[in-house]
């Protein structure tokens, strides 16, 4: 088994079919197969080897797709890297990964090629030259043999808390979840021009847009940086049918001043991931675009797609759905026994989605699969009907002088206020109560609203220990290279409500 025999197939059916395309540059099956063949002569020609880790740290381009199949072709394993990352943090990634090889893009070359330098890899910077460089490979025949549970992707976590953490996503876990989200839960075909978005080196890009579009012979369209009105422009230019987002990239299209003006009557469903979508942008969303979401969840070390809203059957707005096909959910609490019905405990994964384990750290992979299940470290409830419903990351927790608050109950309130584009709520240390409920908020442009008005709104709306005692307004919420809001980097303002 490899995860890479499916773009051969692929190519043996569509060769003349786009695979994927970035503005006027688009490659075809047949081409994809063939320059990713010649990277993988590459890769053998620098003394990698099957089980060998590669580094890939490239934006949405074409060439992420060619030297991705090209290291799975050779048999090595592919560590995706974010574009972003600093000469340190690449030195890191190398080492820990043990990777000799990275292919850089030519715009985070400089870090590269510093960072390769300090972990002792060979750094390939691929810009114009790079063709050439290919093309003086004779393509490599077929791919390497792999067993199912031979590691073929290494995905870092974040790091929210210490060092990133490897997640070993095998040929065997990556097959399974592309086969289940493009034929079960989205029914893709060789028809379908997919919104390519989502980072490439993130698990929901890889699998949900790239992997599933080379298994059924799909086109993928990529935008490297995601801008509103860039991206409606691309939707309607390739007639995009699926797109898939996060949160934050539905908040942006609903708020775009022009988006009446686009003619996105192609797109056939939306799949949102990453974070929980707030219920009122889904609704305002599926109003003004007249396409449904199909909101599901998932993590790194889930390959990502745990559960999904399956299109065939009730869907629950502000529900991640039922287990995917294959996939076993519970929730849990701290000594992993359930909890009753309705009860908020962690949810706990089990199936073909969840990773081997993390790279070389057996402690770290032992306390998140203590007894065959993953902890999530998601909070979560299921209804009557088997529903999950995300409360919040454990993390996340606010506890307000011994009650507890989730934050996604609030944003949920807060997003329902006209003015209101984008909220986010954090805990804000607090000498008496422990930790006090802060919200930090981004105004729809020309509105006129104070922070008292704020919460004052919240206020008549939830329990009096819920209500945000601070609020203050920001240009913009951060947020990672995915689009998801990193809560851990909003701080309330000192002497600010």
């Amino acid at each position: 088994m490899n995860l890479a025999d499916n773009l051969l197939r692929s190519a043996e059916r569509f060769p003349e079919r786009p695979a994927v395309r970035l503005d006027e540059t688009i490659l075809t099956y047949a081409e994809l197969d063939e320059r990713s063949a010649r990277a993988a002569a590459l890769i053998q020609a620098s003394g990698v080897r099957p089980g060998d880790r590669v580094a890939i740290m490239l934006p949405n381009v074409p060439e992420f797709a060619v030297v991705y199949y090209g290291v799975l072709r050779a048999g090595a394993v592919v560590v995706p890297m974010n574009p972003l990352l600093k000469e340190r943090e690449v030195g890191y990634y190398l080492s820990d990964a043990q990777a000799g090889v990275i292919f850089s893009g030519t715009a985070c070359a400089p870090a590269a090629l510093a960072g390769a330098a300090s972990a002792g890899a060979t750094c390939i910077v691929v810009e114009g030259s790079f063709a050439d460089l290919l093309a003086a490979c004779p393509p490599a025949p077929g791919v390497a043999e792999r067993s199912g549970d031979d590691t073929a992707v290494i995905l870092y976590t974040s790091g929210t808390t210490g060092q990133p953490k490897g997640a070993e996503l095998t040929h065997a876990n990556l097959s399974a979840n592309v086969e289940v989200f493009a034929t079960d839960l989205v029914a893709i075909g060789p028809d379908d021009v997919i919104f390519g978005g989502l980072p490439l080196f993130h698990s929901f890009g890889q699998t949900c847009g790239l992997n599933a579009a080379v298994r059924v012979g799909a086109c993928l369209t990529l935008v490297p940086r995601f801008v509103a009105g860039t991206v409606l422009s691309v939707l309607v230019r390739d007639r995009v049918t699926v797109f898939e987002g996060v949160p934050t990239m539905y908040v942006a299209l609903l708020g775009e001043p022009e988006r009446e003006s686009f003619d996105l009557s192609a797109l056939r469903v939306c799949v949102s991931g990453g974070a929980a979508l707030p219920v009122e942008v889904m609704r305002g969303f599926e109003k003004a675009f007249g396409c449904v979401i199909l909101e599901g969840y998932g993590l790194s070390e889930t390959s990502p797609v745990a559960s999904f809203n399956h299109p065939d059957r009730e869907r629950k707005p502000g529900s991640i759905g039922t287990p995917i096909r294959g996939v076993a959910m519970r929730v849990v609490d701290e000594h992993g026994v359930d909890v009753p019905a309705g009860a908020v405990g962690e949810i706990a994964i089990q199936g073909h989605n969840v990773m081997k384990g993390y790279w070389q750290r057996p402690e770290a992979t032992a306390e998140a699969v203590p007894d065959g299940w993953f902890r999530s470290g998601d909070l979560a409830r299921v209804d009557e009907d088997g529903f999950y419903f995300i409360v919040d990351r454990r993390k996340d927790l606010i506890i307000r002088g011994g009650y507890n608050v989730y934050p996604r109950e609030i944003e949920e309130v807060l997003y329902e206020h006209p003015a209101v584009a984008e909220a986010a709520v954090v805990g804000v240390p607090d000498g008496a109560l422990g930790e006090e409920v802060g919200a930090a908020v981004v105004i729809k442009p020309g509105e006129t609203v104070t922070p008292q008005d704020i919460q004052e709104y919240v206020k008549g709306q939830v329990a009096a220990y819920k209500y945000p005692r601070q609020v203050w307004f920001l240009d913009a919420l951060p947020k990672g290279p995915t689009g998801k809001v990193l809560k851990r980097e909003i701080h309330a303002p000192d002497g600010r409500q």
